[in-house]
């Protein structure tokens, strides 16, 4: 059923889904410290160095996103992917690096404003 890049030929449907599902999350964490590293990045004033993180950030979460949507893909609302903790923990990371990236935009611009 999954033929992602990140997946082997030679695991098991299981460890497929244990694979992709843990790329998931890994890029979803990684894109919610990037954004909290260039929120401390602005409020020391160094905007550009902000700006950059958020850019990596963003590539981060563009990673993550593509995964849930080849997912979602993959299952065809068919009940194809089976649910899991697992499954359900990543998209619990990715929807709250999503919404932190949002805010920290935010804070970001308010910094740079006050600064």
């Amino acid at each position: 059923m999954f033929d992602f890049d990140t997946v082997q030929e030679s695991t098991s449907p299981t460890d497929e889904l244990e694979e992709v599902v843990m790329n998931l999350i890994i890029n979803a964490g990684h894109a919610r410290s990037l954004a909290y590293t260039a929120l401390k990045q602005a409020k020391q004033g160094d905007f550009d160095g902000a700006k950059a993180l958020m850019e990596q950030s963003r590539l981060a979460l563009n990673e993550a996103h593509l995964v849930q949507t080849k997912l979602i893909e993959s299952d065809l609302g068919e009940g194809r992917v089976k649910l899991s903790l697992v499954l359900v923990h990543a998209q619990d990371h990715l929807m709250t690096s999503m919404l932190a990236r949002e805010l920290v935009v935010e804070l970001i611009e308010l910094h740079e404003k006050l600064h």
